[in-house]
Formats: structure tokens, C-alpha cells, sequence
């Protein structure tokens, strides 16, 4: 008889317990702003968050944003790259990396292109989901549509390549090219 009386008071307890916070959180749901006694307003909600995170501006950055056409470090990235045969003579880094996200991915996507024998421009437009105004007729697929993973525009342009072990290869280089050219 003592537990069932024990049990039913700490029950009585944590249900008057709850009762009060849930009142004390006030009128929730659609009606809100008219049960609390306020007129809805939208700007109040579009003009500031509640969300600290959301309180600091970020630009995003892309490749271009990372580069410098006339920096002595892109000019040395152009000459290094066409070089190793990645971008053609009449390419510079800046141009080649137009709509990547960062400076690695496109440097990755040249080490893909040129291991693989890939057109850089199909693989470009396929990584970005951006057309570009070359010739994209012998490219696979529709170019340009959206956005794939490397691996995945690997598989599509190169079906017999491992696309795996070949993105992992051409990041490894990236990192290192990069890495000498202190970017």
C-alpha cells in the first residue's frame, strides 16, 4: 500500500511539475502571434535571426577568389601546369579554374583529366554543373546539367577506370603541387 501511495504522489508530482512548464512557455503554433496579443509582423522575422551562426556573414570563396591572374604564385602554377602537359599553352590557372569551388578540386580535376585522357573542359562542366563555351560535343552524357562527384564524372566519361583509387591519385598530386607553389 505504501509503494502504490509512493508511486501516485510522484506521479501527482511530475504531471503538476510538467503542467507548470508547459504554461509558462506560452501560446505556441500558428496562432501565436494573435493568442499572445501581438500582430503578426513579417519583417520582424526576415530582419533578424534568432541564430547566432547565422549572424555572421560568409562570402563564399571559389577558385577565382583564391587566384590572382598577375600573382607571381598563379603565374608559377600556369607555368608548372603546362609544363607537366595539365593545361594547354594558351591557359592560364585562373581561366582553367572558372567555377570551381576551390583551387583544390580544380587542380584535382586537371591531374584526373590528364591521367585519364579525359577532356578537361567535359570534365569541368561536368564537376561544376556549368557549361562552358567550348566545344562540348564529344563530351558523354549532357554536360552541364548538374553537379557530379568526381567519382561519379569519372564513371561517366571513363567507365573502366577505377574512378576511386583515380580521384584519390589526382588529389594526392593536387596536395603536392599545391604544397611547392605554397598555395
Amino acid at each position: 500500500m505504501k509503494k502504490l501511495f509512493l508511486v501516485v504522489t510522484i506521479a501527482a508530482i511530475c504531471i503538476s511539475f510538467g503542467a507548470g512548464r508547459a504554461s509558462a512557455q506560452g501560446p505556441q503554433g500558428v496562432g501565436a502571434s494573435v493568442a499572445a496579443g501581438s500582430a503578426p509582423s513579417e519583417s520582424s522575422h526576415a530582419s533578424h535571426s534568432m541564430n547566432p551562426i547565422k549572424w555572421v556573414k560568409k562570402s563564399p570563396k571559389t577558385a577565382n577568389s583564391n587566384l590572382d591572374a598577375g600573382s607571381d604564385r598563379d603565374k608559377n602554377l600556369t607555368a608548372k601546369f603546362q609544363a607537366q602537359g595539365l593545361l594547354p599553352a594558351n591557359t592560364d590557372v585562373k581561366s582553367a579554374c572558372q567555377n570551381f569551388k576551390s583551387l583544390d578540386a580544380c587542380v584535382t580535376a586537371l591531374h584526373v583529366s590528364h591521367n585519364l585522357g579525359l577532356d578537361f573542359n567535359c570534365l569541368k562542366s561536368n564537376v561544376t554543373g556549368v557549361q562552358t563555351s567550348a566545344d562540348m560535343s564529344g563530351c558523354k552524357g549532357t554536360p552541364g546539367t548538374k553537379i557530379m562527384s568526381l567519382n561519379s564524372a569519372i564513371r561517366a566519361m571513363k567507365p573502366e577506370a577505377n574512378a576511386k583509387a583515380e580521384a584519390k591519385n589526382a588529389e594526392k598530386q593536387a596536395r603536392e603541387d599545391l604544397k611547392e607553389a605554397g598555395a
